[in-house]
């Protein structure tokens, strides 16, 4: 069903381009900073093209680099707030275990962002979770805090929010031709619009966006297999769960408990294929996919409790940085045009403090958190090629 239609204008204080989790919650802080406000989306909404799609993502404080693990508290208490505003639950309190080998950095870095993080060994992990088997040398990190976030009804809620406060919302506009100046211009498929401040937040499409807009950014979009994995006996995985360091799979695997699909365990490996986003679904059914493999190999030596070949198999689309960090910064030549993107498959949780930063760079306002992080000139190629 297409978003409710609204009376079509011209002009903005803000024009955000990209209506998926990232981009609402900054028209939604953009609205409650009473700023008359434009969120713009290509498809029709609701939709499953792009990376904010599908009923769950994980939520936790637990993150090895301290530039997140800084901002999950805020997370946490913007998720909370949301709920509130809504009416709607949004997050169900898991818990979660980091799996990797005894000593490794990450997984350290991992215990020292819950302060006194609680490690378990195999057999206090069986203890705690049966259902999950470690390999000599391993240990778990436990998060207590961390659940799963409804995905689907969130990115709902924030929409509902930012309509509630005065934004617009115009879905099924594609975005053609985008023209820099003190006052920014953006032609669409429906219409043209001006606004002083623009913040593209369009995923796996900004590469091409920001392109036209002499910037090229180490985007790449990939390919996702989603995977649901079906219970021996019910309920023989209830926490969330991720990998660190890893061996067998060194960009790591993560997994959520039986919520979407009865039965079901969401289990995938944090990595995938080269795509273009505009032709994802048409990857032949048959092409190889090696993180079956390899996903079937590690439930039948760590997750006993599930059979060995998926039952259900959906795609989701990654858009990840070479470091695997955002970009979260003002285009080094138009000062008045913000960027967040490459959130390389781990920025669903992140979203209300992104939203809020992106907001706070567009008004010229000193940013809640240290930037540094996020900055595109860390990629020198990408500033020589804007300017």
């Amino acid at each position: 069903m297409a978003a409710p239609r609204q009376p079509q204008k011209a002009t903005y204080d803000a024009i955000v381009i990209g209506a998926g989790i990232q981009g609402s919650f900054t028209a939604y802080h953009l609205a409650q900073r009473h700023r008359d406000t434009l969120l713009l989306e290509q498809f029709i909404l609701p939709h499953s093209r792009g990376s904010s799609h599908g009923q769950s993502r994980i939520i936790r404080s637990v993150y090895p680099q301290e530039c997140y693990s800084r901002m999950m508290s805020d997370c946490f208490r913007l998720w909370q707030q949301l709920e509130a505003e809504v009416g709607t639950r949004l997050y169900r309190q898991t818990g979660l275990v980091v799996l990797g080998p005894a000593g490794d950095l990450e997984l350290e870095g991992c215990r020292r962002s819950l302060g006194d993080g609680q490690v378990l060994d195999a057999a206090a992990l069986a203890r705690h979770f049966p259902g999950f088997r470690l390999q000599a040398g391993e240990v778990a990190v436990l998060d207590s805090t961390a659940g799963v976030l409804f995905a689907d009804r969130a990115l709902r809620a924030v929409q509902e929010v930012f309509r509630r406060h005065g934004g617009t919302v115009r879905d099924g506009e594609k975005v053609l031709r985008i023209e820099p100046g003190a006052v920014v211009t953006v032609t669409t498929t429906g219409g043209v619009y001006r606004a002083p401040r623009l913040i593209i937040t369009a995923g796996a499409w900004t590469g091409p966006l920001v392109e036209s807009l002499g910037l090229r950014l180490p985007l790449q979009p990939l390919r996702i297999d989603v995977c649901y994995w079906r219970e021996k006996e019910p309920k023989s995985i209830s926490p969330c769960f991720l990998t660190l360091g890893l061996s067998q799979a060194p960009h790591g695997i993560y997994g959520l408990p039986a919520l979407e699909y009865p039965g079901m365990v969401k289990v995938c490996h944090h990595h995938g294929s080269r795509t273009d986003p505009d032709k994802r679904d048409q990857d032949p059914s048959g092409a190889d996919r090696p993180d079956i493999g390899l996903l079937s190999s590690f439930i039948s030596s760590y997750l006993p409790g599930l059979e060995t070949q998926p039952a259900v198999m959906e795609t989701c689309l990654y858009t990840n940085t070479p470091d695997a960090d955002f970009i979260l910064d003002r285009h080094p030549k138009f000062s008045n045009i913000i960027i967040g993107a490459g959130f390389s498959g781990h920025g669903f949780k992140l979203a209300p403090v992104v939203g809020k930063l992106l907001c706070e760079l567009s008004l010229g306002e000193k940013p809640s958190y240290n930037m540094a992080p996020f900055a595109i000139t860390r990629f020198p190629d990408v500033l020589q090629a804007a300017l």
